[in-house]
């Protein structure tokens, strides 16, 4: 077999469909396109989603509620009661002693600590907020707030 002897298999290849080239063709005048009417036109058809001139249904539908705010700011809440299980007297609270103890997974991370739970033990807090509740319980333990850090 050489590369002259190769050929597509029977019917896998079909001829250009030439419209509107004289009565003969059997695709002349209205080259298949019927008689007259919208899609008989050039151009003619309708766009995706046209419902014949009623309302489209994306139309119709609501818009979603409410706005989303850009400037939110988003904090990981800590509560201090996984700082009494997790953190010694003594210790300092921050991002990297936080990271350490997979209580947050990034140091970029913005950090809340809230007041749910009792703390016993002296720690030094250094995130970027503390709720009132928090603050008046860790200072009741003997530790102290800075922030932000």
């Amino acid at each position: 077999m050489e590369l002259k002897d190769l050929y597509p298999a029977p019917g896998s290849r079909h001829k250009r469909k030439r419209v509107g080239r004289g009565p003969g063709s059997g695709k002349g005048k209205t080259a298949g396109r019927g008689m007259n009417g919208q899609l008989s036109r050039a151009g003619g058809g309708k766009r995706a989603g046209f419902e014949g001139g009623q309302t489209p249904l994306a139309r119709r539908l609501p818009k979603l509620p409410g706005f989303t705010n850009i400037n939110r700011v988003e904090y990981v809440p800590v509560n201090v009661k996984l700082l009494e299980d997790r953190f010694e007297a003594g210790d300092v609270v921050s991002h990297e002693t936080l990271v350490e103890k997979n209580i947050i997974k990034h140091y970029e991370d913005l950090v809340k600590v809230l007041g749910d739970g009792d703390l016993t033990k002296a720690l030094t807090v250094k995130v970027d907020k503390v709720s009132a509740s928090a603050k008046a319980k860790i200072e009741a333990a003997g530790g102290k707030v800075e922030e932000p850090c």
